[in-house]
């Protein structure tokens, strides 16, 4: 970000499926005194990797999940629409902020098309508007080697910090995980010793009373 001092550098995993990237990313492009490095992901990749299902995947959860997203938005006060339809293939949109260089302009630019006009994203017709803006007016942009690579880069280095949803910030080697641990993360750039106490440390032994079986 431009407006970053450099003394610190944290990672930002994000989707623009995810309406709380979205949200959080209000507070990081304003974020003070650190090197934020925005790094797009795709979420579906981590959660076939991970075995997982998406909260869009589970019916109740999934209205659940719109519905809490739109009503932090709501008392927030941050203008927010779904586009006209979720889950969508961000593919398209994710290639594109790599190839406007994943910049604060570029994640905001795309964030807004997708989550504050409520717009589709999932090719490159649908994305023409804002990679107009980013000055991208030819498809074949998303599609160049090194931007499938970067992408790639992206989620191998998402994996290899043990990132398992977005959004996640890492930064120190922890994992702050969601929209809502934003505060968190801020309060231990305040206080790296956030985890060192007592109650905190315990956590990282504590044991597994039961697993569940497969399915």
């Amino acid at each position: 970000m431009a407006e970053a001092t450099g003394q610190r550098r944290a990672d930002w995993f994000f989707d623009f499926i995810s309406p709380f990237a979205y949200l959080q990313w209000q507070a990081l492009k304003r974020f003070p005194g650190i090197e934020m490095a925005c790094r797009p992901v795709l979420f579906a990749g981590l959660l076939s990797h991970l075995s997982h299902k998406g909260p869009a995947e589970i019916p109740a959860k999934r209205l659940f999940t719109y519905r809490h997203a739109q009503w932090r938005a709501d008392r927030a006060g941050i203008p927010m629409a779904f586009p006209p339809a979720h889950p969508f293939n961000p593919l398209a949109a994710l290639r594109l902020c790599i190839a406007a260089g994943s910049g604060t302009d570029a994640v905001d630019a795309i964030f807004d098309h997708v989550w504050r006009e409520g717009r589709a994203a999932e090719t490159f017709e649908d994305l023409a508007p804002v990679a107009a803006k980013l000055g991208i007016d030819d498809a074949g942009a998303l599609a160049q080697g090194a931007v499938k690579q970067a992408l790639r880069e992206n989620f191998d280095a998402a994996v290899q910090a043990g990132v398992f949803g977005v959004p996640t910030l890492v930064v120190d080697g922890e994992l702050f995980w969601g929209e809502d641990a934003t505060a968190m993360f801020e309060d231990y750039l305040a206080d790296p010793g956030l985890f060192a106490t007592d109650a905190m440390r315990r956590l990282a032994s504590l044991p597994v009373a039961t697993a569940r079986r497969g399915i």
